[in-house]
């Protein structure tokens, strides 16, 4: 999904997809007001139409591919 970085909050575990309910990776900002968010499968199945409709795309399924960090001994 080629897309525009709009400037704003990072998305949180707390953003959720609107089509289904899963952590949301995309928020669509619409060139009519408001926004819609998405997880990284939805975002990739509406994304034609949602570039139509989209003022700008903040899109942060990049960090699907990140490696967690792994806590420390001390941590457990």
């Amino acid at each position: 999904m080629t897309t525009a970085v709009a400037p704003g909050p990072a998305l949180t575990a707390l953003d959720r997809c609107d089509r289904c309910g899963a952590q949301a990776y995309i928020r669509v900002e619409l060139t009519s007001g408001g926004d819609l968010l998405f997880c990284a499968h939805h975002g990739r199945e509406h994304a034609d139409k949602l570039r139509d409709v989209a003022s700008a795309i903040h899109d942060e399924t990049g960090r699907l591919a990140e490696t967690p960090t792994i806590a420390s001994n001390e941590e457990h």
